[in-house]
């Protein structure tokens, strides 16, 4: 049983929620992870626009030649940020580094089977295809509970 505290701050005040707990379990990640959700979204340009884009919709972010880019189901986005920096913005979310160069939303993984080398290939739901390297494949099956 835990308690639950809501205290008013005033407009000069930062709002913040502190989660205190004897252990970080799945359960307080996850609401953790809810909590955080509510502003979950990255900003990238298009075509000169930017555009604030719910995380919801990406698929997965890459990085080719030093630029980063965000791909959802119809459309490509890029953004300022390195690969490393969006990892740790999406800590704690359906997303995970599947290679070097690549994070993946696993919300967005239709199918995944075991490939060449101890790598795995994902099918995602676009029809795409994404390999989590060897290196990161006990992630991707933390993640799905394997």
């Amino acid at each position: 049983m835990f308690n639950v505290t809501i205290r008013q701050v005033g407009i000069e005040e930062r709002e913040e929620i502190i989660i205190c707990c004897h252990e970080i379990s799945d359960e307080v990640m996850s609401l953790a992870n809810s909590i955080k959700g509510q502003k979950s979204f990255l900003l990238a340009s298009k075509d000169g626009e930017m555009f604030k884009l719910d995380t919801k919709e990406i698929f997965y972010i890459e990085s080719v030649d030093n630029k980063t880019f965000i791909y959802c189901k119809n459309n490509v986005y890029e953004t300022k940020q390195k690969l490393y920096e969006l990892e740790e913005i999406l800590k704690g979310t359906k997303f995970f580094r599947c290679s070097k160069s690549m994070i993946l939303n696993i919300g967005k993984i239709r199918s995944v089977s075991p490939s060449v080398n101890s790598r795995f290939e994902a099918k995602l739901a676009n029809g795409e295809t994404a390999i989590i390297s060897r290196q990161y494949v006990p992630t991707l099956k933390k993640k799905l509970g394997m």
